[in-house]
């Protein structure tokens, strides 16, 4: 139950930025548009370190490792333009 909650709650993080993207097509006003931003970046960071702590230091050393491939391979692509 745990782990489905954690992976919940993660799935729910990423949801949130994906909202931020999104509010600049709604019929909103600027202050609704920047009330609801807050509210989904603070949710979202909230949900993303929840998550983490239900599922543990080996789901957080995966995000980890994940993110430094990406980051290796956008440097290696970045070395290769440059030449």
């Amino acid at each position: 139950m745990k782990k489905t909650i954690g992976y919940t709650l993660f799935i729910l993080s990423w949801l949130a930025w994906g909202v931020i993207a999104l509010l600049p097509f709604f019929d909103l006003s600027t202050a609704m548009v920047a009330t609801m931003t807050t509210i989904m970046l603070i949710l979202g960071e909230i949900f993303f370190w929840v998550s983490t702590l239900l599922l543990g230091s080996e789901f957080m050393a995966a995000i980890k490792g994940f993110f430094k491939k990406v980051t290796q391979t956008i440097t290696q692509w970045a070395k290769t333009k440059r030449e």
